[in-house]
C-alpha cells in the first residue's frame, strides 16, 4: 500500500493557491481513478483506491501545512507504512520556475513549513517527494501573502500541465521508476 499526501491548507479560502498545488494533484488522481477523498480520518481528508493495480490512500491534511507532519504520522503509523518507500508527498516549491517538477528522495525542507513539520514528526528526510514549482516570490512580496495567493492566469495552464506531470511521476513511482521518473521531469523547461 502507498500513501500519497497532497500538501495544502483546508477551507475554500484557500483552494487555487499557490501552496494549495498538493491539494490540487491529489484532486486530479481521485478524478482519474474514481477515488472518493472524503472521509475525515488521520487529521486528514483520504480516500482508498487502486491505482495502476496498486492499493493506495490518497491523502489531504486538514491541519493546515504547518503541521503537516501530524497527519502524515499518524496515517503512517495506522497503515504501517514504510515511508522510505511508500510515502509520496506533493507540494509547493518557491525556488523553482512555474510548472517545474522536482522530484527528491530525500532531502531537506528547503524553507517549506509543511515538509519541516513532517520531516520533524518522521524522524528524517528520507521520503519520496514532488515537488511543483509556483515560481519565485516577486521583490518586496510577503512570502506567506504570495504563495496564500492565487496563479496569474497566463500560469494556470503551466500548472494544468505540471498536474498532469505530477500524476505521471506517481505513476512511475508506483512501479518503482522513481530513477526514471527523476531523469524525466527533474529538467527545466
Amino acid at each position: 500500500m502507498f500513501i500519497i499526501v497532497g500538501l495544502g491548507n483546508p477551507g475554500l479560502k484557500y483552494e487555487g493557491t499557490r501552496h494549495n498545488v498538493g491539494f490540487d494533484v491529489i484532486d486530479k488522481i481521485a478524478e482519474e481513478y474514481h477515488i472518493a477523498v472524503d472521509t475525515r480520518k488521520h487529521r486528514a481528508l483520504i480516500g482508498r483506491g487502486v491505482m495502476d493495480g496498486f492499493r493506495v490512500i490518497l491523502a489531504k491534511p486538514q491541519t493546515f501545512m504547518n503541521l503537516s507532519g501530524e497527519s502524515i504520522r499518524e496515517l503512517v503509523d495506522y497503515y504501517k507504512v514504510d515511508e522510505e518507500t511508500d510515502l509520496i508527498v506533493i507540494y509547493d516549491d518557491i525556488s523553482l520556475d512555474v510548472g517545474q517538477l522536482r522530484i527528491r528522495k530525500k532531502g531537506s525542507a528547503g524553507g517549506h513549513n509543511g515538509i519541516k513539520s513532517i520531516i520533524s514528526h518522521l524522524g528524517h528526510d528520507a521520503f519520496l517527494r514532488i515537488k511543483i514549482g509556483v515560481g519565485e516570490k516577486p521583490r518586496g512580496y510577503d512570502l506567506a501573502d504570495y504563495v496564500l495567493g492565487h496563479f496569474e492566469r497566463e500560469d494556470k495552464e503551466k500548472m494544468e500541465e505540471a498536474y498532469e506531470k505530477a500524476v505521471q511521476a506517481v505513476r512511475m513511482a508506483l512501479h518503482g521508476d522513481v530513477c526514471e521518473a527523476m531523469n524525466q521531469f527533474n529538467r527545466k523547461g
